[in-house]
């Protein structure tokens, strides 16, 4: 038997989330064959799932005007804005909003803020989709959310009143370096309140967790996921952060021969929007280098399921 082993973390692949926005996009689909059905942005962000509803007749934008109006419109994992919403609602579009129940969370959580006069800080990455909804749900005249990104926007963070203040983080960060950022935070900011890790999307943490267990015992970790994924580049950042090489990879065939000479042993997993043939296709590819042994490392007791929005159970 050949000494090369592949060790596949559990868990990976399709997070709750994930699963009930793709569903709804093809429930969505069956409700209403003859008609197109629109996507604000990626639904979730992994290029192989986008390319597979469009050649189901999904129609992708990133921009709601660029949508007729009455028309059916599915707003994506990640969120929207207010004035998104508002927007849709003006446009009169059918909307069924597959924004994930954990990003929603942390809307209402932000919208309940505004209304008390509570300015937040928002503990996430400049640009992200999530980031852009969860900023545009805090509705003032004055303002009042900000976003912090790093030490430097911490240490440079101007507040009204530190005393009315709280903390809400983006879902798929880093669970270590957010740890790190909120303790920051309170130390610039005793009175600031917050929820600790809890905003950050359980699956987010279950498969960190899984991908510290992994790295320890792997001399490469190959994530599965697409560049702009969120919570894939975590994945690969907390490998490296535990010492050991790691690459993000959309599929079997970015694999390079480099990236794996001289390993015996492979790690891999897929970030929470990557479809778990991809996983089983680049395991076959790896049987090609004489990588036989596969084993799981961890348990998965992910067992929660979203219901779908609207008139589609």
């Amino acid at each position: 038997m050949s000494d090369r082993k592949i060790i596949i973390a559990v868990p990976h692949g399709f997070c709750a989330g994930v699963s009930r926005a793709i569903e709804t996009v093809e429930k969505v689909l069956e409700k209403y064959p003859s008609e197109t059905v629109y996507v604000l942005h990626e639904v979730v962000h992994n290029q192989h799932v986008v390319d597979d509803l469009r050649k189901k007749g999904v129609v992708f934008t990133d921009c709601l005007a660029d949508i007729p109006e009455n028309s059916i419109a599915v707003f994506s994992a990640h969120g929207v804005s207010a004035d998104v919403e508002e927007l849709a609602r003006v446009r009169r579009l059918r909307v069924y909003d597959a924004t994930c129940p954990i990003v929603d969370r942390v809307h209402r959580k932000v919208r309940r803020l505004a209304g008390l006069g509570e300015e937040v800080v928002m503990i996430g990455h400049a640009g992200h989709q999530e980031v852009a909804g969860t900023l545009g749900q805090y509705h003032s005249e004055e303002g009042g959310i900000y976003l912090v990104v790093n030490h430097h926007d911490i240490e440079n963070l101007k507040v009204k009143n530190p005393e009315k203040l709280s903390f809400v983080t983006q879902t798929t960060l880093s669970v270590d370096e957010t740890a790190g950022t909120i303790r920051e935070l309170q130390a610039r900011f005793p009175g600031i309140q917050g929820p600790g890790l809890n905003d950050i999307c359980y699956a987010t943490q279950n498969r960190q967790r899984a991908v510290k267990d992994l790295s320890k015992k792997a001399d490469v970790v190959l994530v599965v996921g697409s560049r702009n994924s969120s919570n894939s580049n975590r994945l690969r950042e907390v490998a490296e952060h535990e010492g050991t090489k790691a690459f993000l990879i959309n599929d079997y065939t970015e694999l390079l021969p480099e990236m794996i000479r001289g390993c015996r042993v492979i790690g891999i997993t897929g970030g929470a929007s990557a479809p778990e043939y991809l996983l089983k296709d680049l395991v076959r590819e790896l049987r090609n280098f004489g990588y036989e042994d596969i084993e799981e490392l961890g348990v998965s007791s992910e067992k929660q399921k979203f219901r779908l929005p609207g008139d589609l159970e």
